[in-house]
């Protein structure tokens, strides 16, 4: 019941920074594209009020791609690279809205780049060339593409991945102990003999106790074999040790006693289930 509950609480957990986790990057987005727009507008406004124009329309700024923005103008104009490269540049500078931009002049009708430069930080980067060179008047878009901007991620993601590992982890551990507990109860279905609160597999070796197994040595397991086959009765030591040790070579008296012992050891978390010495006789598996 509290892992069920552990791992409800985590998923709410996860959910809720999921949801505000990548909420904020969108709303930062959002806000870097207006604030683009404006500063594209100023930039159309100085540009036609350099030309002594003051009536014409600045058409939508229109956002192309991420970070790409294109300003257009209801009437043709002529531009003086020159006069673009400055107005983009004290607007950026004023706004602090990026040191990394591209300029691309767009012939409308061609689609043909008129004109293009790049500013960057780097010096080598930037580059402004023909700036005497007055484009005669035209049907002009100009696009701006921002070369230092990323996809924004939320300061909190690595917080939503953390939480995303612990969920995992949960269930990775609740699914293999769930799986382990299902074997040992199949396992335990099969040709297994009950011993109190055991269940004993002679072909494997083994015990199992409430799905913990404890691994038996082939030599207790076929003492505790002989035992399980008679319990309650008393088993001569000869008898033992002429079943177990007949063909297996040398024997030595303290073997058995040694055996023994671990047995007691391994069945001691029953108290229903006792290897009792039936001293100068042998040994007797007593189940109560």
């Amino acid at each position: 019941m509290k892992q069920k509950n552990l791992s409800i609480f985590l998923l709410l957990v996860i959910t809720s920074f999921f949801i505000w986790g990548f909420a904020n990057p969108q709303e930062d987005e959002n806000d870097f594209s207006e604030r683009v727009k404006v500063n594209l507008r100023a930039i159309g406004n100085q540009l036609l009020l350099s030309q002594q124009d003051s009536l014409s329309l600045i058409l939508p700024i229109t956002k192309i791609e991420d970070f790409k923005y294109k300003i257009s103008f209801e009437k043709t104009l002529s531009i003086e690279p020159s006069t673009l490269v400055n107005i983009i540049k004290n607007v950026f500078d004023k706004t602090m809205l990026s040191k990394n931009y591209r300029v691309e002049v767009i012939d409308v009708l061609s689609k043909e780049v008129a004109y293009s430069y790049e500013v960057n930080t780097k010096k080598e980067k930037t580059l402004i060339s023909c700036v005497g060179r007055v484009l005669p008047e035209n049907n002009y878009s100009i696009e701006v593409k921002f070369l230092d901007q990323k996809k924004s991620e939320s300061n909190y993601n690595f917080l939503f991945y953390i939480l995303i590992v612990l969920l995992l982890a949960l269930y990775y551990k609740k699914y293999f102990s769930a799986k382990k507990t299902t074997e040992l109860e199949k396992t335990a279905s099969e040709k297994a003999t009950t011993l109190g609160s055991f269940q004993f597999y002679p072909e494997q070796n083994k015990l199992i106790k409430k799905a913990i197994e404890i691994p038996l040595s082939k030599k207790e397991c076929e003492l505790l074999a002989i035992f399980v086959a008679n319990p309650n009765m008393v088993i001569k030591r000869e008898e033992l040790t002429k079943k177990v040790w007949e063909d297996n070579g040398v024997f030595v008296s303290r073997s058995l006693d040694t055996y023994i012992s671990k047995l007691r050891k391994k069945l001691k978390e029953d108290a229903s289930i006792q290897l009792i010495n039936i001293h100068g006789v042998g040994y007797k598996l007593e189940i109560k």
